[in-house]
This record gives C-alpha cells, structure tokens and sequence, in this order.
C-alpha cells in the first residue's frame, strides 16, 4: 500500500494565499481588472448591453422554446453585435482570455507537479 503524506490545512492554505497573491501581480490579472474596471465605467457599453439583455428577457419564451422568428433572431444578433464591437468590451474580452490562457499553463502546471489533474479537483472557473 502506498504511504499517502498529509499536508497541514495551514500549509496548504499559505500556499494558496501565496499563489493567489503571485497570480494578482502578473500583467494579465491587471491587465483583466482594468478592462472590467472600464467596461463597467462605459456607459454606452452598459447601454448596448441593456438592450440586448432587455430584449432576450422578452424573448426567452421562445428562445427557450426554439420558436424565435428569423427577424428576432437577426434583432437579437444585431444587439448582440452592437455590443460586441464596443472598444472596452473588445478590451475586456481579450484581457479575460490572456488570463484564462495564464490560468491554464498554471493549472497544468500545478497538475504535473503534483500528478494531480488540478482543472478536475478545482472544478470550472479559469483553469478548467
């Protein structure tokens, strides 16, 4: 039987503060939190994103039913691209990826460290 090693909850628990504070010092966490700091500043941004949610939320019985008209569908994908195309919306978007990409080399890389798959045992979120 192999002999299984028992790290303290204090030790585990440091090295993921530790871990976490080394993640917010990279470029991509900063660069992510200001996209999200200015997207939400955007007010036409918000906006745009109002009027495709708006017009979902009156639709979801037919989305949902899959019974949407081709005019709503092209409505819906035009608010849709509206918002999309914001500046800070294109910013935040790419600023989100950046840090999912550095998410998952850390992930991958705590997995072979560790011979744990770290994506599986955390679950979804930015590594998995």
């Amino acid at each position: 039987m192999n002999e299984i090693e028992i790290t303290p909850h204090a030790v585990v628990w440091q090295a993921a503060t530790d871990f976490a504070s080394a993640l917010a010092e990279t470029v991509q966490f900063k660069a992510f939190e200001q996209a999200d700091f200015h997207l939400r500043k955007d007010s036409d941004a918000q906006q745009a994103l109002s009027a495709y949610q708006d017009k979902w939320r009156s639709l979801e019985a037919l989305i949902r039913l899959n019974a949407l008209s081709i005019e709503d569908k092209q409505e819906l994908e035009r608010l849709r691209q509206v918002y999309l195309t914001k500046q800070t919306v294109a910013a935040y978007v790419q600023a989100q990826a950046d840090l999912v990409a550095l998410c998952q080399i850390a992930g991958n890389t705590i997995s072979q460290a560790t011979g744990l798959n770290f994506a599986t045992v955390c679950g979804s979120g930015c590594c998995g």
